[in-house]
């Protein structure tokens, strides 16, 4: 178990599950920059960051839900979360003002140019829903991705599989967070669409083309220039 002044910013898992290496550079080493792709996607967030709590038939909408867990290590916030009713009469809570039992269903909102059904996205998911089961003691089966594009969503279970993934992803942001450690890079064809690319220079430092041999290259290039 975590205290409260030990808790991580719980999107810092999606940074996780994407490159350990960009989760570092934001949070180890302060480093941040935006592209096309970041801007879309925080202009889609603000929609959904509004605070409003919506009222529909058989339906709570809550926008911007603060939540924590102390046994992962994380807080933050939840995009939208919809509480439903429960019909079986189990595995929920009561609601001030409302009959009945409700359960929390997390809707996470991403731009329609990410990959909805990627780890990065369910992780956050996921990781949303473990913090509800451990605040509200209730189990949370699933939730889903809205493209906002296409205005659809993406249903994601939370199944054991998921559910280690992002307890595992916790443990290892901790522990680096610890050690103060901003893992070295490895180039990749994703690496191309991140917004710290430049910053992070995984074509001059990534394992797979060691310093001297990026340095051997320039001095190669610069020869044939002159």
């Amino acid at each position: 178990m975590y205290t409260e002044d030990e808790l991580l910013p719980l999107s810092g898992l999606q940074h996780m599950a994407f490159c350990e290496r960009r989760w570092a550079l934001v949070q180890i080493e302060n480093i941040w920059a935006d592209n096309r792709f970041t801007a879309e996607g925080r202009e889609l967030h603000e929609k959904a960051h509004s605070g409003e709590i919506e009222s529909r038939p058989g339906m709570l909408i809550r926008r911007t839900l603060p939540v924590h867990s102390l046994r992962l290590g994380i807080s933050g916030q939840a995009d939208v979360v919809e509480f439903e009713p429960v019909r079986d009469g189990s595995g929920g809570i009561q609601l001030e003002g409302r009959r009945g039992l409700w359960r929390p269903y997390p809707i996470e909102y991403k731009r329609s140019r990410d990959k909805a059904g990627s780890i990065a996205y369910r992780v956050q998911l996921c990781a949303q829903a473990l913090c509800f089961e451990e605040m509200l003691g209730v189990p949370i089966s699933e939730g889903a991705v809205y493209d906002g594009s296409a205005r659809r969503r993406q249903i994601v279970s939370f199944d054991p599989e998921l559910r280690a993934n992002v307890e595992a992803l916790a443990r290892r942001m901790h522990e680096l967070f610890r050690q103060k450690k901003t893992p070295a890079p490895e180039l990749k064809k994703a690496c191309r669409s991140c917004s710290l690319y430049e910053p992070c220079r995984p074509e001059a430092l990534s394992r797979k083309q060691p310093v001297t041999e990026y340095l051997r290259r320039g001095l190669a290039n610069l020869e044939k220039a002159g």
